[in-house]
């Protein structure tokens, strides 16, 4: 395993769970499933069954540090790499994959966001295996591809072509295209074609391989990087991570990488995968009562209400009566009710309060 590094990207604000997320404390750093364990941490144990720990690297906001230190002690300090300000996830992974180049020029790179659901841990891991012995051997970017069980416009989209044969893998395809978040009727004409896959944002590579895509569909971005490896793991690197984020195009890996490379193929997989990217989502996944709600906490009382999402604070007393499919959720001085149905409408209520009450709600 020593050639096997992971890259836990750690730095979003988790928008679309506000008020619960908030950006001192995202929701990748909260216990949201009431597990005992935040997702940042689960995220971590997950991939330690094939990465030796001194081989993470977390990236995250500078305003972050300390919280990614205290969930996860047995990570060095200088395994947590600080971004100045947000540039999306491309930039993100460029400043991990040139200090692990520094490290290991051999390396094979699993890149994850932090804040997903894994039921089947087994098959997961056995898939990672799966996936790591084969960008072993090919000139490949690799990407995990989940069955989609309903028309979900929250989560972006892979089309399989031709599956590809490698070590009796029957799971293993070519890619033809990516979509970012259909609409839904997209998203069931996909379904209904069979040869759509969730993107689970999850990418593995060899370091080697990764480092060409940069270089062949964002030059500019390894070129501001090429300026400034030398000072990396120097007390330099603050002041030059600074600089090359201000040059640095804000893009995804999706968009900047991935839907422009031709060597990119899909491990198709089924292991209770889940983008706990929003409060539908944790609807999705969590025990609800008879009434078909989620309440996510312990002094609420319910009286014929249905199909409701409920996070109130355990130090609050609520009385919800008569709801039918809404979310309730509080989080210190901010109060949310609204439709299920309507949760697309959250990112306008978060730039609402931001213009009419200023950033301290946020």
């Amino acid at each position: 395993m020593n050639d096997n590094f992971c890259v836990i990207m750690a730095g979003g604000v988790g928008s679309r769970f506000w008020p619960l997320s908030r950006t001192a404390k995202p929701k990748q750093f909260l216990d949201v499933l009431g597990t005992g364990k935040t997702f940042l941490q689960q995220t971590y144990e997950r991939f330690l069954k094939v990465v030796p720990c001194e081989n993470f690297l977390v990236v995250t906001n500078i305003r972050y540090k300390d919280m990614v230190l205290e969930q996860l002690p047995n990570l060095k300090e200088d395994q947590v790499l600080l971004e100045p300000f947000r540039r999306n996830t491309a930039p993100c992974l460029a400043y991990a994959l040139y200090r692990i180049k520094l490290k290991n020029a051999d390396a094979k790179v699993i890149v994850t966001p932090s804040d997903h659901l894994i039921l089947d841990q087994e098959e997961f891991v056995a898939q990672l295996n799966n996936g790591l012995s084969f960008v072993s051997s090919n000139e490949a970017l690799l990407t995990l591809g989940m069955k989609p069980n309903r028309p979900e416009a929250m989560y972006g989209y892979i089309q399989i072509k031709k599956r590809q044969a490698f070590n009796d893998l029957e799971n293993l395809y070519k890619v033809k295209t990516f979509t970012e978040k259909p609409d839904v009727e997209m998203a069931k004409i996909f379904i209904e074609t069979g040869e759509f896959y969730w993107n689970s944002g999850i990418f593995i590579s060899t370091l080697s391989c990764f480092l060409e895509a940069f270089t062949m569909h964002l030059p500019e971005m390894v070129n501001t990087f090429n300026k400034g490896e030398r000072l990396l793991n120097t007390d330099d690197e603050v002041a030059f991570i600074k600089k090359a984020y201000s040059e640095c195009q804000a893009i995804s890996i999706d968009y900047g990488i991935m839907e422009k490379a031709q060597n990119v193929y899909v491990l198709t997989a089924e292991f209770g995968w889940s983008d706990l990217g929003s409060w539908s989502s944790l609807y999705e996944n969590r025990e609800k009562d008879a009434g078909g709600n989620v309440v996510n906490c312990t002094n609420v009382l319910m009286y014929d209400a249905q199909n409701c999402v409920v996070d109130i604070s355990d130090d609050k007393v609520a009385v919800i009566q008569g709801l039918d499919g809404y979310i309730v959720a509080e989080s210190n001085d901010v109060l949310m009710i609204c439709k299920r149905e309507d949760e697309s409408q959250i990112k306008k209520f978060v730039t609402d309060v931001r213009i009419r009450k200023g950033d301290s709600l946020l």
